[in-house]
């Protein structure tokens, strides 16, 4: 397994995928169009959901993305973990493949298979690696399927593991496409372990054994009464988090250690005057909040890129809900000026290459986050001289001041 920098990662899934006769599609915006249900675009096949539902014809059958995603409100609400975590994030990259109704089952497997394990691409060890498959519930059958085809990989079968709906059932909504899937995971080792050097079976210890590709088979049409109907023509919807699979190419335990993120780290270390001991157990609350600004000047940067502006509702108050969180943990620090702000620019240089309206829009940015951190700046001291005229913090005016100023509690 040869090491891969993030950007050559993203690049060889996109280009063996264009190997397979896929269209590569450019990353929608962060802000889902015509889709009043979502908050923000928080997966490859938000931009295709009109195709999946045969709304839309488009003249391709096959796509490629990376797509830009954020999962920081509403259902999908990662916020308060991330920085505490190895794998939490609120804007990532999922890279993706999809078929609409032109290959299927068969086909995906054999691609994913061979772009993760090939020498020729990712060359994963095949032994590092674990397979789930749907083990059926309810009137729905077990997805025997799914289990041949990966054998015919070359997956032993004492490597595919049954799992229930609840992780290998996806469906788009109460109604409508649904289907199977198949997860793909990657043991870390015992460095990873949720209680290191104890050594467990797969899948008991999530934080060695990590998901890194979800492929969902949509052989489903789901009615109002639950009733399940095979689709005239079946797809492909296939979702691997670039977090995620850099870390395991890089020989990481956490995404914060991989070349998309240790930049980043770098810089917040410069402009917060705080530097972080590699080693040392006493600097791990500061290394979360070394974290934290890394991932949330990413998740700032490309949702004010992509047009969403700090408000007091909707997106705007999510955005501005990462910023002052950023924003914080840079006080916790030490630094009390701006700079936020410019961890844009850093942003800018890491994944300007990928994205380059970020080129364009890096100046605008900063603008609105710098505007932000003063506001902020300015609302944490009126927060706090409220708190100083209240001798007893009652949990009303915590919460109060955390709604209103985006105080801690």
């Amino acid at each position: 397994m040869q090491y891969r920098s993030g950007s050559q990662i993203r690049e060889d899934f996109l280009r063996f995928f264009e190997t397979k006769q896929h269209r590569r599609i450019h990353s929608s915006s962060l802000v889902p169009a015509n889709d009043p249900t979502l908050l923000f675009t928080n997966a490859g096949m938000n931009q295709f959901k009109d195709v999946f539902l045969g709304a839309e014809k488009r003249d391709y059958s096959r796509a490629t993305t990376s797509q830009k995603c954020v999962r920081a409100g509403g259902k999908h609400n990662d916020l308060e973990n991330v920085g505490f975590t190895r794998r939490h994030h609120t804007f990532f990259e999922m890279l993706g493949n999809f078929s609409f109704g032109d290959y299927f089952k068969k086909d995906a497997i054999a691609y994913a298979w061979e772009l993760l394990t090939s020498p020729e691409w990712y060359g994963i060890p095949q032994d590092k690696l674990y397979v789930t498959i749907f083990a059926g519930e309810g009137s729905v059958p077990r997805d025997d399927e799914a289990e041949q085809f990966w054998i015919a990989a070359g997956v032993p079968r004492e490597r595919i593991f049954e799992m229930g709906a609840k992780d290998n059932f996806w469906q788009m909504g109460d109604t409508g496409p649904c289907g199977p899937c198949s997860e793909i995971y990657f043991d870390l080792g015992l460095a990873a372990a949720d209680q290191p050097g104890v050594d467990v079976p797969f899948p008991q210890d999530e934080q060695r054994y990590v998901e890194i590709w979800n492929l969902v088979f949509m052989q489903f049409d789901r009615a109002a009464d639950g009733t399940l109907t095979p689709l005239p023509k079946p797809s492909i919807d296939t979702g691997m988090g670039l977090e995620r699979i850099a870390c395991v190419l890089q020989g990481k335990i956490s995404n914060f250690e991989t070349d998309l993120f240790t930049p980043l780290i770098n810089r917040a270390e410069q402009l917060t005057h705080h530097k972080v001991e590699k080693d040392s157990d006493i600097d791990d609350r500061s290394r979360a909040s070394l974290r934290i600004i890394a991932d949330h000047a990413r998740a700032a940067t490309f949702l004010i890129s992509d047009g969403v502006l700090p408000a007091n509702e909707g997106r705007g108050y999510v955005l501005r809900k990462i910023m002052r969180r950023g924003i914080r943990h840079g006080r916790l620090l030490g630094q009390e000026q701006p700079f936020m702000h410019l961890m844009v620019y850093a942003v800018r240089d890491e994944m300007g290459t990928a994205y380059p309206e970020l080129h364009e829009t890096a100046d605008r940015v900063a603008k609105v986050v710098l505007a932000e951190e003063q506001q902020f700046a300015r609302t944490l001291q009126l927060g706090l001289s409220q708190m100083n005229e209240e001798t007893l913090r009652s949990g009303a005016l915590a919460f109060r001041l955390y709604e209103t100023f985006g105080m801690p509690l």
